[in-house]
């Protein structure tokens, strides 16, 4: 049990990994060593002026960066798994608005459930390989993207209060989760989704 997260001699791929829940993950990883993970972490926000006059092209855009693109890089990443014979793990990054509605967020909602049945259908697929598939649900974390929200002092006097832990999320949150999917700790764990939000989602 002493080595169940040794992470040592493995290579792994983050996408969004220079700030924000990606840097977190990735520096989990990093402490532990390399690992052959790969986490497909990327995704554009969903507000658009409202719903009624939302444009094709505001629609289109969030899906091709949310869906489009998480499919595209986790193809490539299970494709490069099988061949090796290696298995390994693919974890998501999903959203709340998957499973609650987010007002002029259709379209980032839609994209975010797409992905939770993409991840889905890949644990189911590929577990003959030894491939896992996750996905992790953050709840509100301080990043560059949630900056003007958690800069809004009406935001923040509706929002803190649902938080059981009364705190925004920090991208370090996500160290643990990320070198416990990397590793051996998580050999039997896929197809679920884990929430990380302080208790937001329950409340």
């Amino acid at each position: 049990m002493t080595d169940i997260f040794n992470l040592a001699g493995k290579v792994a791929l983050i996408t969004g990994g220079n700030g924000g829940i990606g840097l977190g993950m990735a520096r989990g990883l990093a402490a532990l060593g390399r690992v052959d993970s790969c986490f497909v972490n990327a995704g554009v926000g969903g507000q658009a002026e409202s719903f009624v006059s939302m444009t094709d092209d505001e629609w289109h855009r969030v899906l091709r960066v949310n869906l489009d693109g998480a499919f595209y890089t986790a193809q490539v990443a299970v494709r490069s798994m099988v061949a090796a014979g290696t298995g390994g793990s693919v974890v998501f990054t999903t959203s709340g608005s998957a499973y609650f509605g987010q007002q002029r967020g259709q379209h980032y909602g839609a994209s975010k459930a797409g992905v939770i049945s993409m991840m889905r259908a890949i644990a189911v697929e590929h577990a003959r390989h030894g491939i896992r598939s996750n996905a992790v649900l953050p709840g509100w974390i301080e990043s560059e993207m949630t900056a003007p929200a958690l800069g809004w002092s009406t935001f923040v006097e509706k929002v803190m209060p649902r938080i059981p832990m009364r705190r925004w999320g920090d991208p370090n949150d996500f160290s643990g989760i990320a070198a416990y999917f990397a590793s051996d700790a998580s050999k039997y764990h896929t197809g679920d989704v884990i929430t990380i939000d302080g208790g937001y989602h329950s409340f």
